[in-house]
C-alpha cells in the first residue's frame, strides 16, 4: 500500500498545502534573497562614473519584496498554523494591480538609474536621491513591516488575508497589543512599508501613484471589513472604532 495513504491530501502536490509547492516558494525566495544583498554590495562598490552605480536600488528592492512574502508565510504559519497554505506568501494570489505595481516601480527605477540618468539631478528625483530620503525610505520598510508582522502575530487565528464577512466560530474581537493604537495595524504597515519602498528606489511618479492607489484601495476594503465588523460585535466594535485611528492618510 502506498505511504500516501496516510498522508493529508492537503499535503500533496497540486493541493492546497502541498508540501512541493512551499518547498519550491521558499527555495525562490530565499535566491532572489541572496541574489540581492550579493548585487546590491557589489554594485554600491562601484565608482559613480559607472553608469551601474545606481543600479543598488533594484536587487535591494528584491530583497525588500523576498522578505514581505517569506514573512507573510512565516508568520502564518507560526501564529495561525489552521490557516497557512501554500499561497500564504502571496505571491500568486496578491492580484494583478499588485504584481502590476512591482513591475512599474522596477521599471521606473530602471529607466532613472540608466537611461533617463539625467533626471537623477532634477526636482523632484534629485531630493528623493539625496541619503536623507534613501534613510527615510529603508527606516519606513522596517517600520512597516514591522508593524505588518507583529499585527498579525498578535491577532493570531483571527487574521485572515480575505476580508471575512461571515463570523467563524472562535472570532473574537482583539483590542489590545497594537490593537489599542491602531484598529487596522496590518494595513498601516503594509502602506508605510510600500512607501518606504518607493523612497528607496528614488521613484517620484511610483511614490505618488502608491499612496493614491493604496489610499483608495485600503479605503474601500476598511469601510467593508468595518461593515461587516460591526455586524459580528454590534456597540463593542463602534466603541472601539471611535477610540483607535487607522494611520493612513485621510481615512478616518
Amino acid at each position: 500500500m502506498s505511504s500516501r495513504a496516510h498522508l493529508d491530501p492537503d499535503l500533496l502536490p497540486h493541493h492546497p498545502r502541498s508540501l512541493s509547492s512551499i518547498s519550491i516558494q521558499a527555495f525562490c525566495l530565499g535566491f532572489a534573497f541572496a541574489a540581492g544583498v550579493l548585487l546590491s554590495l557589489y554594485l554600491t562598490l562601484i565608482h559613480d562614473s559607472s553608469p551601474l552605480s545606481c543600479f543598488w536600488r533594484i536587487p535591494t528592492f528584491l530583497c525588500i519584496l523576498s522578505t514581505f512574502h517569506f514573512l507573510e508565510f512565516w508568520t502564518t504559519a507560526h501564529y495561525n498554523t489552521p490557516r497557512v497554505d501554500a499561497s500564504s506568501f502571496l505571491l500568486f494570489n496578491n492580484g494583478t494591480a499588485y504584481f502590476m505595481a512591482q513591475v512599474a516601480a522596477f521599471f521606473e527605477t530602471f529607466l532613472t538609474s540608466l537611461i533617463l540618468r539625467p533626471f537623477s539631478t532634477i526636482p523632484p528625483y534629485s531630493y528623493l536621491h539625496t541619503g536623507t530620503f534613501v534613510l527615510l525610505g529603508f527606516t519606513l520598510v522596517l517600520f512597516g513591516q514591522a508593524v505588518r508582522s507583529i499585527a498579525m502575530a498578535h491577532l493570531g487565528t483571527n487574521f485572515h488575508h480575505i476580508v471575512q464577512v461571515r463570523r467563524n466560530e472562535g472570532h473574537e474581537l482583539v483590542t489590545n497589543g497594537i490593537y489599542a493604537l491602531l484598529r487596522h495595524p496590518s494595513y498601516f504597515g503594509f502602506f508605510w512599508w510600500a512607501v518606504g519602498t518607493q523612497l528607496v528606489l528614488g521613484n517620484c511618479v511610483c511614490l505618488v501613484l502608491y499612496v493614491g492607489v493604496l489610499r483608495r484601495f485600503f479605503g474601500h476594503r476598511i469601510q467593508k471589513e468595518e461593515k461587516a465588523l460591526l455586524g459580528f460585535f454590534g456597540d463593542a466594535y463602534a466603541e472601539y472604532k471611535a477610540k483607535t485611528k487607522v494611520g493612513i492618510p485621510l481615512i478616518s
